[in-house]
């Protein structure tokens, strides 16, 4: 397949007056067109500082170093002039609690057309009107949304609505960041259904963000495991979530149910997300891991091709 994105050695400094706090580390990993991406870990792991250092939208103060080539292009080095044209046509986003993006006393039709004449000033309202149809049909919202105001809508409407702009100029890499976490189950489950339908009708590329794991077991065919600002896994959903190769994945299942087999008694990981504003030396996992050695508190492990995939593991070498 062709390769879409490449990351490579990310890092992303957020720096303020007394401290440095390093959300994400040398972060390497890349994706093909047509892929579906999720990205897991919980709160804290760099996830979605991750996503926002792709669209370059951090404060001026944060210290962003490494590449992310798109196209051909660095997304973390060319001017700000071609990043904005790049942003919502080629790469778009919907954002955690997407709900709370609209203007509450403007109406939706008002709204969509200021967002379309950013990058197209000239096109008529007519144009705007037919394409923001083709997209409510998309999304299964009726016509009439169009002329409503957001607090005539609920919230699954709205996060449709959400998901339709960010489709607008049929971007080639769409991220959801948390784009489903504040839904009812029902229809967070109505609106992942129509994201992996939409997927196929317009080829595009998809970088789920979640700390739900059943929702990339559903809807992605590759997951990257961040931990600490860090990158522990990646490989097929297939692979990494039925044989997971390092212990922050294999914690992160045994906390999560299962609706088939055997009940089963859940289990937390132990312990905190390390201070990322301190030099980590060895594992960043180490002080929480139940496996943990001399070693792996005093050497930082390499990703290490698993067969099935890539960790960042010593125990990986005894295979």
């Amino acid at each position: 397949m062709e390769n879409l994105l490449t990351i490579k050695n990310m890092n992303v400094t957020y720096v303020n007056k007394v401290r440095r706090v390093m959300a994400v580390r040398d972060v390497s990993f890349s994706i093909d067109k047509g892929d579906s991406l999720g990205l897991v870990g919980e709160s804290g792991s760099g996830k979605s500082t991750l996503a926002t250092a792709l669209l370059r939208l951090h404060p001026h103060s944060t210290e962003i170093t490494g590449e992310a080539i798109f196209e051909g292009q660095d997304l973390l080095s060319i001017p700000e002039s071609e990043m904005n044209k790049l942003r919502w046509v080629k790469i778009a986003v919907v954002f955690q609690k997407a709900m709370n993006a609209l203007s509450p006393v403007h109406r939706i039709s008002t709204q969509f057309e200021d967002i379309y004449r950013v990058h197209y000033p000239n096109a008529t309202s007519e144009e705007i009107r037919e394409r923001a149809m083709e997209l409510l049909k998309l999304v299964n919202l009726p016509e009439r949304v169009y002329r409503l105001y957001p607090h005539e809508m609920s919230g699954g409407m709205i996060q449709r609505m959400a998901i339709a702009i960010s489709l607008m100029h049929h971007p080639q890499l769409l991220i959801f960041d948390e784009a489903t976490t504040a839904l009812d189950v029902v229809t967070q489950g109505q609106i992942l259904k129509e994201i992996v339908e939409m997927e196929e009708t317009l080829e595009t590329t998809r970088i789920m963000i979640t700390h739900d794991m059943s929702v990339v077991a559903t809807t992605c065919n590759k997951v990257a495991v961040m931990y600490a600002g860090e990158l522990v896994e990646f490989g097929m959903v297939k692979d990494v979530l039925t044989k997971p190769n390092h212990p922050y994945t294999m914690g992160l299942q045994r906390s999560f149910p299962s609706l088939k087999g055997e009940n089963t008694k859940l289990e937390s990981i132990p312990g905190f997300l390390p201070d990322l504003s301190k030099e980590l030396p060895g594992c960043v996992f180490a002080p929480r891991c139940p496996y943990a050695t001399d070693r792996c508190r005093k050497e930082k492990p390499p990703m290490m091709d698993v067969g099935n995939g890539l960790a960042a593991c010593w125990r990986c070498e005894e295979r």
